[in-house]
């Protein structure tokens, strides 16, 4: 008789990453104001001032929510920059990996998107620079299409990527992650619409 396989050692989260865990479920659920150090602690079956041995206040979590989130996001996309894609094809892809952080992660993307208006003067600064290298990114993929006369030329290019972020942005609001449909299937609808009135008129149309 042959022994079995032993069981794969499936590593426990770390205490902070506990926290951090509870804090986004809390914070989206309730709203950072609304959930007390005291939630956390009993979420956690802590004493309350346990919980300063791991952390040094609740904003301290906040932020580390969103700035994980926003590390997220930047290695999604980021990459996408020099890929040799067309960019009606770039914009598809942009948004699939998008809406999939959204998806993947939909408590501290709700955390991320609602509440990080409650960050300090200098973390809220912080997420508002982030904020502009997105919009950015967006707008590049957008001025590209127009180099490449994939895109309309009379595009305004702000208002272009701000209704592509908006489109892949607030989804959080919505998206149900084990619903009938997955990421892929959004950001394909989102694009199919969305393309519809961002390409270039064919030889013959219009």
């Amino acid at each position: 008789m042959t022994d079995l396989p032993a069981e794969p050692i499936v590593p426990t989260k770390t205490r902070r990453e506990q926290i951090h865990d509870v804090a986004s479920r809390l914070f989206s659920e309730r709203g950072y104001h609304a959930t007390s150090m005291r939630d956390l602690a009993g979420e956690l079956g802590m004493q309350g001032g346990s919980l300063y041995a791991h952390i040094s206040g609740k904003e301290d979590l906040l932020v580390e929510i969103v700035n994980r989130a926003a590390r997220q996001f930047d290695a999604a996309l980021f990459v996408l920059r020099d890929e040799a894609l067309p960019a009606d094809a770039k914009l598809r892809e942009a948004m699939y990996r998008h809406l999939s952080v959204v998806a993947g992660n939909m408590e501290s993307a709700t955390v991320f998107f609602h509440e990080w208006k409650h960050l300090s003067p200098e973390a809220y600064r912080h997420v508002t620079d982030w904020r502009d290298t997105i919009d950015a990114f967006y707008r590049d993929l957008v001025r590209q299409g127009i180099g490449e006369g994939v895109f309309r030329a009379d595009l305004d290019v702000r208002m272009a990527a701000n209704l592509i972020l908006s489109a892949v942005n607030w989804s959080y609001t919505w998206y149900r992650p084990g619903g009938p449909l997955s990421p892929r299937d959004v950001a394909e609808g989102y694009a199919d619409m969305l393309l519809g009135g961002l390409r270039a008129p064919t030889l013959g149309e219009g």
